[in-house]
């Protein structure tokens, strides 16, 4: 990798981390600079705005992140017990700091879906991108789940679950309220089978 993809690569690093901390609008481009030890120039050099820096963190560190995430459990022999799995290991797993912070790609999409189209297309792409991933998994094991399931509304409705327990969480600052409603939407998973 050469300098100027490292440096991109570390803007775009303590971008996404700066982003996850204080929300995009908040977010300095100051302290991204301070903390990568570059001027303004090599900033500018590789993102000509602050919001073209955040559809890159989006795009180039969220969104990968984020679907391979979900590749995993999707991809188990049995993807309903590997999203259980998945999400129950969430819930164990989950450190004070992201019940405080909240996920960081939920974040994003809540601040900025309604107030720039850029975000808002780049979000709609990745969640039908993800809503995809879900419906191919439940398709490969079809025969073994209830008759007459529109697999893409399954597909909206977990994920929807799963950002509404991580806001209700940060709202709260609960982490029991996280698991519960995890455990609730387990259930709901495993009653998709026959």
């Amino acid at each position: 990798m050469s300098d100027a993809e490292q440096t991109r690569q570390n803007i775009l690093t303590v971008a996404a981390d700066e982003i996850h901390h204080h929300g995009f609008k908040a977010t300095s481009l100051s302290s991204i600079l301070t903390r990568c030890e570059i001027s303004k120039g090599a900033l500018y050099y590789h993102f000509t705005s602050k919001i073209e820096l955040g559809y890159a963190v989006f795009e180039e560190v969220y969104t990968p992140m984020f679907l391979d995430v979900w590749q995993t459990p999707l991809s188990d022999e049995d993807p309903i017990e590997g999203l259980c799995k998945f999400l129950t290991a969430m819930t164990d797993e989950m450190a004070c700091s992201e019940v405080v912070c909240g996920c960081p790609l939920n974040n994003l999409c809540e601040e900025m879906a309604n107030v720039d189209e850029g975000f808002r297309l780049r979000i709609l792409c990745m969640q039908e991108q993800l809503n995809q991933l879900i419906v191919d998994a439940l398709e490969r094991i079809s025969d073994g789940l209830r008759e007459n399931l529109a697999f893409s509304q399954v597909g909206y409705f977990i994920v929807s679950t799963l950002n509404g327990a991580t806001s209700l969480s940060k709202s709260s600052r609960n982490k029991e309220l996280f698991q519960q409603v995890i455990a609730e939407l387990c259930l709901y998973i495993r009653a998709l089978k026959k």
